[in-house]
């Protein structure tokens, strides 16, 4: 059996990462067989090209070479680890995916959600998401939690992260079948059981 893909996307500063572990746990409770990953990364060529991603040393990728960069790590992390562990039957959580893509290259960088999307699809073809939950925050909450992080992204401006949000919301209003949002701003296990509500509501599987 086919298993299900779900991704965990949003600004920095939004508790990706706290989600992705509290449903990964939670899933497991209840019998499910789950595969947790990131973005950029979870291969061994896509956590060398993390560093060349978000390193504050050395010269900056282009906007360009940077979306694909983050093609070249999702194309390998695609084929390596996350198509194997659905036709194993798993439900593969990932903290962001190709809408991070479409978030910060295609709206904040400029280069153009459609044409990110295009460079996406033609290595994702079937394997986009069965469901992304986008957790959405005040770009200023954000920023005031990002403030002790050093990461090339999470050192951008306030001005750059606004753009980011309203990414994100743009991304929201191309895919509203697959992508769902949820606030990020409240207590950690709120927002958890707001995220479960949305997993329960689309179909995809049980949370009970």
């Amino acid at each position: 059996m086919k298993g299900k893909f779900i991704t965990i996307e949003g600004p920095d500063g939004a508790g990706k990462s706290t989600q992705v572990k509290k449903l990964s746990e939670h899933l497991k409770t209840i019998g499910y067989k789950v595969l947790t990953t990131r973005e950029p990364g979870g291969t061994l060529l896509g956590e060398r090209l993390r560093e060349v991603l978000l390193s504050t040393e050395g010269e900056s990728p282009v906007p360009e070479a940077e979306a694909l960069i983050y093609a070249a790590s999702r194309a390998q992390l695609v084929k390596k680890v996350i198509e194997p562990a659905l036709q194993e039957g798993f439900i593969v959580i990932c903290d962001r995916f190709v809408d991070s893509s479409l978030a910060y290259q295609g709206w904040a960088r400029g280069l153009g959600i459609t044409e990110i999307a295009n460079i996406n699809s033609w290595f994702l073809k079937d394997t986009w998401p069965d469901l992304t939950i986008i957790l959405d925050i005040d770009p200023q909450q954000a920023f005031l939690r990002m403030q002790s992080k050093k990461d090339r992204l999470e050192s951008e401006s306030l001005e750059f992260h606004k753009k980011v949000r309203e990414g994100f919301l743009k991304v929201q209003d191309m895919y509203p079948k697959r992508v769902k949002i949820v606030d990020a701003s409240a207590k950690p296990e709120e927002v958890f059981e707001n995220l479960l509500f949305e997993i329960e509501k689309s179909g995809i599987i049980k949370t009970n």
